[in-house]
């Protein structure tokens, strides 16, 4: 049996992301190794949705509040990706807070690189809204007390070399007066 007529039988000749009829073809959901189980049956709205997320209506992919909890790991795998293109939408990702996926379907999932977003790394910014990066240089903009030091750091120091603290935004560290201190970022600005 080959793959397309396996997966008209898995879904009962539907598309498995949003249940259209129509036009119905065969999608290898990479990485693939050209079974049936690394492939999903798709309508041509959806094929060309994939492709070309840039085209992506959004209120289409509402669909995938259904087709999310299917049985079928590939299938999962498409809903996850998704509603991970979509989630700034709002609606997208609370479906993705909602969705499951064992390890190794989660591990598939991301394989692509597919929800690695810049949005979810810590970003440390300045009080002037400027992200900070290790090793830059900022000034104070407040005096600051510095509890165990003994020893107050006045507005307009500049702070060298400094290192992020990564669980934290909100923190940063320098070297102040010879001490290495933790600076709240609302408190500096970043040097050119």
């Amino acid at each position: 049996m080959n793959i397309e007529k396996e997966l008209h039988s898995r879904s009962g000749s539907l598309c498995e992301l949003c249940g259209a009829k129509e036009d119905l073809k065969a999608y290898e959901v990479s990485p693939t190794n050209g079974t049936a189980d690394k492939n999903i049956l798709v309508c041509a709205t959806c094929h060309s949705q994939i492709e070309n997320p840039e085209q992506a209506d959004v209120n289409h992919w509402r669909c995938l509040n259904d087709s999310m909890w299917s049985t079928v790991p590939a299938v999962q795998v498409m809903a996850w990706r998704m509603l991970n293109r979509l989630r700034s939408e709002g609606w997208p990702q609370d479906l993705l807070d909602m969705l499951y996926l064992d390890e190794e379907t989660l591990e598939w999932a991301k394989a692509t690189g597919e929800g690695d977003n810049d949005e979810d790394a810590v970003k440390h910014i300045d009080s002037n809204g400027a992200q900070l990066q290790t090793g830059d240089t900022v000034t104070l903009i407040k005096d600051l007390n510095v509890k165990g030091g003994g020893f107050t750091a006045k507005r307009g120091t500049a702070v060298r070399n400094i290192s992020l603290v990564a669980d934290n935004a909100e923190h940063i560290e320098g070297r102040v007066e010879g001490q290495q201190i933790v600076i709240l970022t609302k408190y500096v600005k970043k040097s050119n």
